[in-house]
């Protein structure tokens, strides 16, 4: 079911390139601007993404709560953003940010940190 899209400031050639999904999103991974290190995947839709880019901090759209969070608005653990690139589908964000504290909501620094799964084991 497809939500309705606020009217955003984002650049229209820009947003015409966007790919997203039925609920008008798209996903956006976090990665650490110096070390590579994968931080978080959010979501986000024309209008995170065009906050993301004007205050440079990370703006997500929150499925659960309905509603845009700044990364860090709660915890502190603020993502300022370093760049931003789409991916050859245009249906992706790479936001390379310089985080401050953890990055996911557990308190860990990153979100993909919950046990390597090995290839082949089933596990």
């Amino acid at each position: 079911m497809s939500r309705t899209q606020p009217s955003s400031g984002l650049d229209p050639a820009l947003a015409a390139r966007l790919r997203r999904n039925d609920e008008g999103l798209f996903p956006a991974i976090a990665q650490q601007y110096d070390t590579g290190e994968v931080l978080m995947l959010g979501w986000m839709d024309d209008e995170a993404l065009h906050r993301t880019l004007t205050t440079g901090r990370c703006t997500y759209w929150s499925r659960s709560r309905r509603e845009y969070w700044a990364k860090g608005d709660t915890s502190g653990h603020v993502q300022h953003v370093k760049s931003v690139a789409l991916d050859c589908d245009a249906d992706t964000v790479l936001v390379k940010v310089d985080q401050t504290g953890a990055a996911c909501h557990t308190g860990d620094r990153t979100c993909f940190d919950a046990g390597d799964i090995t290839p082949g084991s089933g596990r």
